[in-house]
């Protein structure tokens, strides 16, 4: 691996061209390269047309539509692009595939819900379950160890349990569970199981086939792309389930599963978004096939991110009042993504919010759609957290600028 190139990094992306703002809000959404851009906007002016007609507009958008499927196959490591479902977002896909999977349930049957999880992987579950008369189990994340652990989940299983929606990342303790471990046991125990990767992705590269789930979610707008929801399904599955389309619409996969016009001008960013990932592993030294070079630039910002991660909760943790929510050991870092959340014992959340931002410092406050995490772990829902999250464009000098900006509120 080549050393880690920051400066041209930073250079891809418009938002970052002089400008002192110091972008840490990326959990709630990332910044877009300017290929991505370019990409999107090129789709606008010559593939803006609808799908399958007889002429060049209609064949250049079909063309894009199917590059998208492509892209996001590679992304996830699915068996064939004929698996990914790509909609608006995240939640507007789990509602939409728990009126699927649920009417294939019967009264009484067991949904798992967990207490570490947004809403978008919560809500959409537990409409399901009060649609379709099905029981609601809770499964907690262990409070000393910040993860899901398999022998809270093992207690939990019963014959009777169809349906396991479970947490990667957590955003608001950037904790990352054992999904490979969780999904054998319920998997063994006759449930399918859903994985939220949104948190994962714009830090790890998801790999469905070596998890074993059944479904895997992501939002490319979190991992530096537009605003979609990308869905992974098993495809054995997909056909057995029953569709939700129009009448007219084909009943192979995805297109089954595929409501209304597809947005061909996002689904060239999506495109452009995983050739950025593959380009930058190029720039950090990978070769290979596309997944390889992206696998390769994940790795190089890993290692990047987590000398970020160390300098901030280091610097956050030796500050008077202040109380980390999640793994602080630097030797767990490996079990987090650097989400960083934190409370203070008298200056209210909302406060540090808005004194980082006089100084150009982009985060968060609140329960940030966390409202089981926060429930969990007994703080206000209003109040929730001050949440910083670093990606991969985040320099040295934020983190600095940041520790000084809480210091100084702290003093």
């Amino acid at each position: 691996m080549t050393a880690y190139p920051i400066d041209l990094i930073r250079a891809s992306f418009p938002a970052l061209e002089d400008s002192r703002t110091a972008y840490l809000d990326n959990p709630a959404g990332t910044l877009v390269p300017k290929t991505v851009i370019d990409a999107v906007a090129g789709a606008m002016a010559t593939a803006s047309s609808n799908l399958g007609g007889r002429f060049a507009a209609s064949q250049r958008a079909d063309a894009t539509w199917r590059a998208a499927h492509d892209a996001a196959a590679e992304f996830v490591n699915a068996a064939s692009w004929q698996e990914m479902i790509i909609g608006p977002n995240m939640t507007t896909l789990a509602f939409q595939m728990g009126r699927v999977i649920g009417s294939t349930l019967s009264p009484g049957d067991e949904v798992i819900v967990t207490r570490m999880d947004h809403e978008g992987n919560v809500s959409p579950w537990l409409a399901m379950a009060e649609t379709y008369g099905l029981k609601v189990k809770w499964l907690p994340f262990n409070k000393e160890t910040w993860r899901i652990e398999p022998e809270d989940l093992a207690a939990l299983l019963t014959p009777r349990t169809k349906f396991l929606a479970l947490n990667y990342a957590s955003n608001m303790t950037g904790s990352i569970n054992d999904v490979t471990a969780l999904t054998a046991l319920a998997k063994a125990a006759g449930a399918l199981v859903w994985i939220d990767a949104v948190q994962l992705a714009p830090h790890h590269l998801p790999d469905v086939q070596a998890i074993g789930c059944d479904f895997l979610v992501c939002s490319s707008y979190k991992f530096f792309g537009p605003h979609l929801g990308v869905l992974w399904g098993r495809g054995d599955l997909l056909r057995a389930l029953p569709p939700h389309r129009v009448r007219c619409q084909s009943d192979d996969i995805p297109d089954r599963f595929c409501t209304g016009t597809p947005q061909t001008e996002l689904l060239a960013g999506l495109t452009a978004t995983i050739d950025y990932l593959a380009s930058t592993g190029e720039v950090t030294g990978s070769t290979g096939t596309r997944r390889e070079k992206m696998a390769g630039a994940y790795q190089a910002f890993d290692a990047y991110e987590a000398g970020l991660t160390r300098r901030l909760i280091g610097g956050l943790t030796a500050l008077p009042g202040v109380r980390l929510v999640g793994i602080a050991n630097p030797n767990l870092f490996a079990h987090r993504v650097p989400t960083i959340s934190f409370t203070h014992d008298r200056i209210s959340t909302h406060r540090f919010a808005d004194a980082l931002a006089t100084e150009d410092i982009n985060v968060w406050s609140g329960h940030n759609y966390a409202l089981e995490p926060a429930r969990h772990l007994g703080l206000s829902e209003e109040e929730g957290v001050v949440r910083i999250g670093i990606a991969h464009y985040n320099s040295a000098e934020e983190i600095e600028r940041t520790l000084a900006a809480v210091g100084k509120l702290v003093a």
